[in-house]
């Protein structure tokens, strides 16, 4: 583990791209997060079941996130010895185990709702702060970090009470690679049963 955090830490630039120079302003960083956060409030308010909660959510991911940059980010330096093949097959997985697991963390939304605060450049992405109102909890931050790196506007991070997404599924993707041995179809297939 000593091992992978090193590689972790030393590797991220050599991983993942630089974000190119922003194009992208705040009132659409704003607008895409708003019109995110309307679909995650039609979803919660639906009454649906979880199963079909989850579908929507993992739609909504799809649709508003750089997946591509996500998926390679969780999978860190790891992804350069990944085959092609597996990368998509990761990509694939990982967008239905991040819509499980944060769509059941929406969930708990149920009753309350996500309202936009505000947008502002960092760096070179634009942070997009919402606050979450749910019922007889106190409000909170869910924040999200918006690029036009891909040609269009999407969210490549979020933060929800602080926690870090891109962070903390790198860390889970690599302790899962480390349960597997190192065998990337083998992560594949447990991150298909996760979330």
């Amino acid at each position: 583990m000593q091992r992978r955090h090193f590689l972790a830490l030393t590797g991220a630039s050599a991983v993942m791209p630089a974000i190119p120079a922003l194009a992208l302003t705040e009132a659409g960083a704003g607008n895409l997060v708003d019109a995110l956060v309307g679909e995650i409030n039609r979803v919660i308010a639906s009454g649906k079941g979880e199963a079909a909660m989850i579908r929507d959510f993992e739609a909504i991911f799809a649709r508003y996130s750089d997946t591509s940059y996500v998926s390679a980010y969780a999978m860190g330096v790891d992804g350069r010895r990944a085959t092609a093949a597996q990368k998509r097959a990761f990509s694939t997985a990982f967008q239905g185990y991040i819509a499980r697991k944060y769509g059941k963390r929406f969930r708990e939304f149920i009753g309350g709702r996500l309202e936009v605060k505000g947008a502002k450049i960092v760096k070179n992405w634009i942070e997009v702060e919402t606050t979450a109102f749910l019922r007889g909890e106190a409000p909170f931050t869910v924040t999200f970090h918006v690029s036009d790196r891909s040609g269009k506007e999407l969210f490549f991070n979020m933060f929800i009470e602080g926690v870090n997404l891109l962070l903390t599924e790198r860390t889970e993707v690599g302790a899962l690679i480390d349960r597997n041995g190192g065998d990337i179809d083998a992560m594949i297939a447990d991150l298909r049963k996760l979330g």
